[in-house]
């Protein structure tokens, strides 16, 4: 289902041999209704025996709808998946992260939603080719949701960030927070957060990192304070390059850190920024 415009040859080019292609102007608005009702048909002409969504807000609200309408199992916010003896696995985390769940079941299709940017992109080979089919949209009569109001927000995506700097509750008061964000407009990073300063009402949930919160995969994670809970580090171990800043040498987080300063960040942190602004005047 897209947009009208959208090029069918890029997931061609990614390695799939057929594509099926519901071109219309309904799917400019993310609505569930319009989007579910078009799958399901799809589905049921196609008879795929795999389904996989993205587990975004608003995947996770399609895949539930279309798993009801099609009387099929849905295993959420996967963060693995294989074929093992001609069965379907889907793997997941449970019990805040602590152990990884592998799922089957013999409901078809088996339903999956996939956490973002979990697998590696697939080369892209122009000389590759496949089969491209256009099917007609299904128009429904219900509208889906009415908007009542429209009001503009700066979005925060802190999962397309390059470099991403995260504080936690060593910090003393939420406008401590400022120290960090200086670092980041420094560099050109995004500001992240642990879940405990989101509990504590000093940052909005769209800047947590975890389990429970964003994955993140920067090039660049600082971690400051950050002691490194299992449920934080499901949200940023896999960071191409991390640096721990932190007082207690002792923090399971420096265990998963390419680089590690062993100090009190309101030490570190305004020297580092003094440090930044002179390689810049350079």
């Amino acid at each position: 289902m897209t947009p009208k415009g959208e090029d069918a040859d890029e997931l061609v080019y990614r390695g799939a041999d057929k594509v099926y292609v519901v071109e219309s102007d309904i799917f400019d608005f993310p609505n569930e209704i319009s989007f579910k009702e078009n799958i399901v048909h799809m589905v049921k002409e196609c008879k795929p025996e795999i389904l996989l969504m993205e587990a975004t807000n608003f995947g996770r609200s399609l895949a539930a709808r279309a798993a009801a309408a099609l009387e099929t199992g849905l295993t959420p916010n996967c963060t693995g998946l294989k074929i093992e003896e001609d069965e379907f696995v889907q793997i997941r985390p449970a019990f805040t992260g602590n152990i990884l769940a592998h799922i089957s079941n013999d409901r078809y299709p088996k339903m999956s939603t996939v956490r973002y940017k979990e697998f590696e992109e697939s080369d892209r080979d122009e000389t590759m080719e496949g089969e491209i089919i256009s099917k007609e949209p299904i128009r429904t009569v219900n509208k889906g949701p009415k908007i009542l109001e429209e009001i503009s927000e700066d979005k925060v995506n802190i999962q397309e960030a390059d470099i991403v700097m995260a504080g936690e509750r060593v910090l003393q008061e939420s406008n401590d927070l400022e120290m960090l964000e200086k670092v980041c407009a420094e560099i050109g990073g995004k500001l992240g957060a642990s879940r405990p300063l989101v509990d504590e009402g000093w940052i909005d949930m769209e800047y947590q990192v975890g389990y429970s919160g964003n994955r993140v995969k920067p090039r660049l994670y600082i971690a400051c304070g950050i002691l490194g809970a299992p449920q934080h580090l499901m949200g940023m171990k896999e960071s191409e390059k991390i640096i721990v800043i932190n007082s207690d040498f002792s923090a399971p987080i420096f265990e998963h850190a390419d680089y590690g300063i062993v100090g009190f960040i309101y030490e570190v942190i305004p020297e580092l920024i003094e440090k930044l602004r002179e390689i810049k005047k350079l």
